[in-house]
């Protein structure tokens, strides 16, 4: 079975070259969403794809064996597209691009791929857009339906960037093309369901990718605070694409700052309290994370059939230390928060036993003392960090 994967634009036929429509046209059947197979004029057997797609994807496909099978994509394949899924799943894929909508909105309004941020919620949650939210930012987001941009315009109003500009491009590239303007506060346009936003940011401040201050959180107490949460993330090590399991997690602070420092971090908050679970949900979401996994349940039992992390943050169940170290691969980071005499000899245990770095962490905030200013000490907190 050889997989063709083309990209088509908004003008369809008329805009492939002919090495792509020689590619479609020797195919034995031709899959695609029903607007894009509406746009081969070929009378090879056309096939839609079902919704949800990924869960029917290999049944799907494997039904044609030894058979060449095309696949119409957006634009670039391999930019947020069926194609990233196909090559990893299937051995004989080819890529055919076309012009993708980001690329012609750029030149439509002159921005530079270095400057410009691209985001998709296409068939996610919209929320992913604050994550990049910053004052002179320049965003293009995928847009999932004709609902998306007035959706974008209300988040940004609620983040603090109601006066961002906004332009919505319609059938980028066909001869239906459209481009529609307004300001994220007063946004009212209704547009065509096959659409791209452009953002120009103003407002703010925005927050950081780290360091986010305590009082973005939802929490009832239970929350990693900014500076120990810091020392925390130095020794997790955030690397691009890595898991970290948030064990214990709370408000779900250090999950939240992992999945931030790159957008294609993940992370699984586990927290044995379901309304601290559902918090973390919120704070997640809010926060520009919404792909956060949230597991709801009590360690050992919580942590069964997790996939394996790069990194774990244990800031509750300690006792559950060696079964995190072990699920770690080698060069993964494991890091621990005691604050308790008994939690605190759980972690010189496993110091003893595995090395790593032991550290106590003492913090003081100046605050008004009478007439004066004096220092308050937070809890002393104990970290053992450790590289497997």
């Amino acid at each position: 079975m050889t997989i063709v994967v083309v990209g088509v634009g908004a003008d369809g036929w008329a805009g492939l070259t002919d090495p792509a429509r020689a590619e479609l046209t020797s195919c034995d059947v031709l899959f695609g969403s029903s607007r894009q197979l509406a746009l081969i004029p070929l009378e090879t057997p056309k096939k839609t794809w079902p919704s949800p797609l990924l869960p029917a994807l290999g049944d799907l496909l494997a039904g044609h064996p030894g058979r060449r099978l095309g696949v119409l994509a957006s634009g670039d394949p391999l930019l947020s597209g069926i194609g990233t899924t196909l090559v990893k799943r299937f051995d004989d894929v080819r890529i055919v691009p076309a012009v993708s909508s980001v690329t012609l909105a750029r030149a439509r309004l002159g921005w530079s791929a270095e400057e410009t941020e691209v985001v998709s919620v296409v068939g996610r949650n919209v929320h992913r857009v604050a994550r990049f939210l910053a004052p002179l930012a320049r965003l293009l987001v995928l847009s999932s339906d004709a609902s998306s941009p007035a959706a974008i315009a209300e988040l940004l109003t609620a983040q603090g960037f109601g006066d961002s500009a906004l332009t919505v491009f319609e059938q980028l590239g066909s001869a239906a093309e459209r481009r529609v303007e307004g300001i994220a506060r007063t946004w009212s346009a209704q547009v065509d369901p096959l659409n791209l936003v452009a953002i120009s940011c103003a407002g703010g401040p925005g927050l950081p990718l780290l360091g986010l201050p305590d009082d973005v959180f939802e929490h009832d107490g239970q929350l990693t605070k900014r500076d120990l949460r810091a020392l925390a993330l130095a020794r997790l090590e955030p690397l691009p694409g890595q898991l970290l399991w948030d064990v214990g997690a709370g408000a779900g602070s250090v999950a939240i700052e992992w999945s931030r420092a790159h957008p294609s971090n993940r992370a699984i908050a586990i927290e044995r309290d379901a309304e601290r679970a559902a918090c973390i949900g919120r704070n997640a979401e809010t926060l520009g994370v919404p792909d956060l996994q949230v597991v709801t349940g009590a360690v050992p039992d919580a942590l069964d059939r997790l996939p394996a992390p790069n990194a774990v943050f244990l800031g509750g169940g300690l006792s559950s230390w060696r079964r995190c170290f072990d699920a770690l691969a080698p060069g993964g980071r494991l890091v621990a928060h005691a604050v308790t005499l008994e939690s605190e000899q759980v972690l010189a245990q496993a110091y003893r036993e595995c090395g790593g770095e032991l550290t106590r962490v003492a913090v003081e905030h100046a605050a008004p003392l009478g007439g004066f200013t004096g220092w308050t000490p937070a809890r002393t907190v104990t970290q053992w960090s450790v590289r497997k």
